[in-house]
């Protein structure tokens, strides 16, 4: 991605064939007053890898690489010696080699996209929130 123009980032209609000073513009910017471009107008600029925030992510599991623990998908209700890599591999990733993270629902961005977690800044009072998780599979 990387920095676009208006008709790419935004879809702006381009401009007439013989319009003077290129066609892939915004014809008209805003009025003369207020001296400002506001901010809805749409303007050229980083298109992808935009910065998104979530809360309240649940973590099931904190694994461990595979040099470390050849066998880091095995719990206590299912014995069998086993990596957390499917066969096959996961599909448009590979095989997990390193230290994994173990979320509950979705995460945002594209596989292997660094992501930053940290801790909550509210408390976690609810019954959900607190419940103890025991993996089974």
């Amino acid at each position: 991605h990387g920095f676009n123009g208006v008709v790419t980032r935004w879809g702006v209609t381009r401009l007439v064939r013989k319009s003077h000073r290129g066609l892939r513009k915004v014809a008209c910017i805003g009025s003369w007053h207020p001296a400002r471009v506001q901010f809805q107008v749409p303007r050229s600029g980083q298109r992808g890898y935009h910065h998104r925030t979530e809360i309240n992510k649940k973590i099931y599991r904190i694994g461990r690489n595979l040099k470390e623990d050849p066998h880091n998908a095995k719990t206590e209700n299912d014995l069998t010696e086993k990596a957390i890599t499917p066969i096959g591999g996961f599909s448009h990733y590979g095989i997990v080699n390193e230290d994994f993270v173990m979320v509950k629902g979705g995460v945002i961005g594209c596989r292997k996209r660094v992501i930053t977690l940290r801790k909550s800044l509210l408390p976690q009072v609810s019954r959900r929130s607190l419940e103890k998780i025991e993996l089974k599979f």
